[in-house]
């Protein structure tokens, strides 16, 4: 399978691996050795590169990328001004990425209205992916934090989940609650991004890419999949599938 599918006037360029898509299912990926793996199918459409940022404009190099379909009335004015001024279509998600390459600024980039699919990634990839975590709404200590709860005996009767003494007394922080406290609150629905995860099959023709282990958010969720620091499509290469 190649690994050049960012198809553009200029023919494939060299540039960094990154794609916008929605959590699918969650099945297991066999090897030819009867190794069995959980994975997570993700959808992955071909990006748009909508905006090349530079240092010398904007103050920094990045790749502002748009996919998923949606309408007119679904966008705000300034993202349809934004891709109308480039004579593109609105997108459900718009993003970018910085552009760095092991810390390295990095400005190759493909043009503005270049697609970018699955197939800039390979079987045992490294990648990121990053999502909205699922929202779980007011947890309490033991399920947010992990806390053990109290004693079950030595007549404990409401305590088994409560988060104990919080130290507000005059001998800490001057009797009042000390920053960075853990209590009960609101838990889930933020960013959560999940290192070191493989890449174990790629499907250029269904626009799937199957990654291993579990990721964040529900299905429906918009991930961001994006190689290991460093990590850059090279030209010519290519690695066959599971």
């Amino acid at each position: 399978m190649s690994r050049s599918l960012l198809a553009h006037a200029g023919g494939p360029i060299e540039t960094m691996k990154f794609i916008l898509g929605t959590k699918g299912k969650m099945t297991t990926v066999y090897t030819a050795e009867g190794m069995a793996f959980a994975a997570t199918v993700i959808n992955a459409t071909p990006n748009l590169v909508t905006q090349i940022k530079t240092a010398e404009k904007e103050g920094y190099a990045a790749m502002q990328v748009g996919a998923g379909d949606t309408t007119n009335k679904h966008v705000n004015k300034a993202q349809l001004g934004h891709t109308n001024g480039k004579a593109l279509k609105v997108f459900r998600e718009m993003r970018q990425r910085p552009a760095t390459r092991g810390g390295t600024p990095d400005t190759t980039f493909p043009e503005v209205g270049s697609t970018i699919d699955v197939s800039v990634f390979a079987v045992g990839d490294k990648v990121t992916v990053s999502a909205i975590s699922k929202g779980r709404g007011f947890q309490g200590v033991v399920k947010r934090h992990g806390f053990h709860g109290g004693p079950r005996s030595h007549g404990q009767k409401h305590s088994e989940r409560s988060p104990g003494s919080i130290g507000g007394g005059g001998g800490r922080a001057g009797g009042r609650v000390a920053k960075g406290m853990r209590m009960a609150g609101r838990m889930g629905q933020e960013r959560v991004s999940v290192r070191n995860l493989s890449v174990l099959q790629v499907h250029p023709e269904t626009n799937e890419i199957l990654i291993s282990g579990a990721v964040p958010g529900r299905k429906g969720t918009v991930v961001e999949i994006r190689g290991a620091q460093g990590s850059t499509l090279a030209q010519g290469s290519s690695r066959s599938n599971l």
